[in-house]
């Protein structure tokens, strides 16, 4: 007799992303909705108050906390590309990384994983120096850490090259390019806001490992973990929403790190 293993997956969202008195998305409604949580580390949102709070909710919650790294950019919301050198940018990780890892011991926890926001994000994708230049900071500080990418990235091969566990991942609320690369959010069909299609595309991901671009391709996306935006609109909705499906499908939602 033969038994199918259940199908799993993550989801995860990116939180800490205010600044100062500045809220942006409801962190502790978040944290009950996830099994993951990227929380900023500074550097394009997040202060060490809201890093302090973030760590200290997701303990409390039973959720894992990933360092979500970016490049320099508060005005910007690192969502601005910046061509800064690799030792720089391994210097800076190394430095997002660290702090977090700190304040989340003090909450009994520590960093579980490392994942790049936003523009830093989408250039590891194929920019070969930048992908590098996270992965030797990863290397640098804990090879244990897991690194979180977009399936096919130069990230995620650099880093399963060194040793480190790379692990995929989806969006269900961001458009996808028939290269399977995530639509620019200046262009249209960047996000996706209709509950509905949040819902489908997210259990198809964990189902069938596919996403519908914007173009009608289907691509393959085998992920292991699924991000919902916490700063998307009604993102609480959605989570609760993402999650009921997941469930109703078969799909038992855990933590991708043990």
């Amino acid at each position: 007799m033969t038994t199918t293993a259940p199908l799993r997956i993550d989801l995860n969202a990116d939180l800490g992303e205010g600044f100062g008195v500045w809220r942006l998305g409801d962190d502790d409604a978040l944290l009950g909705l996830v099994t993951s949580a990227n929380v900023a580390c500074g550097f394009h949102a997040g202060d060490p108050v809201t890093m302090r709070r973030v760590c200290a909710g997701a303990v409390a919650a039973g959720v894992a906390i990933g360092a979500q790294v970016s490049y320099r950019d508060l005005v910007g919301f690192g969502r601005r590309f910046i061509d800064v050198a690799a030792d720089e940018l391994t210097a800076d990780v190394l430095y997002q990384l660290a702090a977090l890892d700190g304040i989340a011991r003090t909450a009994g926890a520590g960093v579980r994983y490392v994942k790049p926001h936003g523009a830093l994000y989408n250039a590891v994708v194929g920019h070969e120096r930048q992908a590098w230049a996270v992965v030797d900071a990863v290397v640098a500080y804990d090879r244990s850490l897991p690194v979180l990418g977009l399936p096919g990235s130069a990230l995620l091969r650099l880093a399963a090259a060194e040793g480190l566990t790379a692990v995929a991942e989806g969006f269900a609320d961001r458009g996808y390019t028939a290269a399977g690369t995530l639509v620019p959010r200046s262009e249209p069909g960047a996000l996706v806001t209709d509950e509905a299609a949040v819902v489908e595309r997210a259990v198809r991901m964990a189902t069938e490992g596919l996403v519908v671009a914007v173009d009608g391709t289907r691509v393959g996306v085998p992920v292991s973990s699924i991000c919902l935006h916490g700063d998307s609109p009604g993102a609480v909705g959605l989570a609760r929403a993402v999650w009921a499906a997941l469930q109703a499908a078969g799909v038992d939602v855990v933590p991708f790190v043990r």
